[in-house]
C-alpha cells in the first residue's frame, strides 16, 4: 500500500480527539486516587484489584482508545493505491510483418523472435483473458478474432507471411475496430488499398464513430499491444490513431524491436533501409497512458513480454480501505472488553 489520502476535516478532528481521550482518562485515574474509602479488610481489596501487576488495569483502555483512533481514521474514508486482479478481458496483439521482420540482428530472425515470445506471452495470461492478433504491413488484417483458445492463437501466429510496407496505423485502428465492432470505425483504409501518408481516417458512420471522449487509459477491458520493427510507410497517421484509442480509453503499449538508428538489409537482390521510430511509439504509449518497450535481442523481447504479462494480470488501483480500518477497531473494542472481563470480572 502506499501513502493514504485522508479527508482533512477527519483527520483534524482526529488529531483534536485522541489528546482530549487521553487528558480525560488521566483525569479519571487521578480523581479515583482522590477518593478515600475504608474498607473492613485489605484481602478485600486485593480481590477487588484482581490478579496480575498493576499495570494491566490501563491495558484495556488503552485498548478502547487504540479502538477509538482506527474507528476515526476509518470515518475519514482513506484510501490506497494496491494490486488487484486485473479486469482485462481482451487482449489484441498487433504484429509487424513487413518485410523488414526477416533481418536477423535479433535472432534468428526478428519475425521469429516476435512470433516466440508472442507465444511465450499467451501461456502466461488467465484462461478467461480472449487473445485476438492482428498483423500489418502495407495493409492490416485480422488474423485471429478475439478468442480464449490459445492453440487458435498460436496457429494463427505461426502463419504470418511477411509483405511490404509498414502501415503502423492502420494495425492500430484494426484493432479498435476488432476490440469495438459495433462502433462503426470505417476501414477502408485499412484494409484495402494503400492509403498515402497524410490521408485522414474516414467515418463510414458519423452517428456512431463519433464518440464522447473518455479519459485516456480509462478503460479497463481490453488493451493492445503494439510490436513493430520501423517507421510508417504507409496508411493512416498513427498519431491519429493513437488519439482514437485514447478518445476510448483504451491502453496501447507499444514495443520496438531491431535496430535504433537504421541499417540496410537485403533480400533476394533487393536492398531496404530500416530504422525504427521509437519517437513515434513513445508518443503513442504516453498519449493513450500506456508504456513503450525496446527490445534490441530475442531475450530482451521475451522479458518485455513477461513484463507486460505482469501488467495485464494484476494492475495497481487507488481504491478505498475505510472498511479494513473499521473491522480493526472494531477487533480492538471486542479485544479491549474481553480482557477487561476476564482480567478484573467486569467492562471497566
Amino acid at each position: 500500500m502506499s501513502a493514504m489520502n485522508f479527508i482533512w476535516p477527519h483527520l483534524l478532528w482526529l488529531l483534536l480527539a485522541v489528546p482530549l481521550l487521553v487528558l480525560v482518562y488521566l483525569w479519571l485515574l487521578r480523581r479515583r486516587k482522590k477518593v478515600t474509602l475504608r474498607f473492613a479488610s485489605v484481602a478485600l481489596v486485593k480481590q477487588a484489584m484482581g490478579k496480575g501487576p498493576g499495570w494491566l488495569r490501563h491495558v484495556p483502555p488503552a485498548l478502547l482508545l487504540a479502538a477509538i483512533t482506527v474507528l476515526l481514521v476509518a470515518a475519514a474514508r482513506p484510501t490506497a493505491v494496491v494490486k488487484l486482479p486485473s479486469q482485462q478481458e481482451t487482449i489484441i496483439l498487433a504484429m509487424d510483418v513487413s518485410g523488414s521482420m526477416r533481418a536477423t540482428d535479433v535472432l534468428p530472425t526478428r519475425l521469429v523472435a516476435a512470433q516466440e515470445a508472442a507465444k511465450a506471452f499467451i501461456k502466461d495470461l488467465p484462461r478467461n483473458v480472449r487473445i485476438g492478433v492482428v498483423s500489418f504491413a502495407g495493409t492490416a488484417a485480422v488474423v485471429q478474432p478475439p478468442t480464449q483458445s490459445r492453440e487458435d492463437v498460436v496457429a494463427a501466429i505461426d502463419r504470418f507471411q511477411l509483405q511490404r510496407g509498414t502501415a503502423i496505423g492502420s494495425g492500430m485502428v484494426l484493432s479498435l475496430a476488432t476490440l469495438f465492432p459495433d462502433a462503426g470505425i470505417d476501414l477502408s483504409q485499412i484494409t484495402g488499398a494503400r492509403a498515402m501518408p497524410g490521408d485522414k481516417l474516414g467515418k463510414a458512420d458519423k452517428t456512431k464513430a463519433d464518440v464522447a471522449p473518455v479519459p485516456p487509459g480509462s478503460y479497463s477491458s481490453g488493451a493492445i499491444i503494439l510490436l513493430t520493427d520501423g517507421q510508417r510507410t504507409t496508411g493512416p497517421d498513427p498519431m491519429e490513431a493513437a488519439k482514437m484509442a485514447a478518445d476510448r480509453g483504451v491502453k496501447v503499449y507499444s514495443v520496438g524491436i531491431g535496430t535504433k538508428d537504421g541499417e540496410t538489409i537485403g533480400f533476394e537482390g533487393w536492398s531496404m533501409r530500416v530504422r525504427l521510430d521509437e519517437e513515434t511509439l513513445k508518443n503513442i504509449s504516453n498519449m493513450t497512458r500506456a508504456e513503450y518497450f525496446y527490445a534490441g535481442t530475442a531475450a530482451d523481447l521475451k522479458k518485455v513480454y513477461q513484463s507486460l504479462s505482469t501488467r495485464l494480470v494484476v494492475e495497481k488501483k487507488e481504491t478505498e480501505i475505510s472498511g479494513l480500518f473499521a473491522a480493526l477497531g472494531a477487533l480492538l473494542v471486542v479485544l479491549a472488553a474481553g480482557l477487561s472481563v476476564a482480567w478484573f470480572g467486569r467492562v471497566a
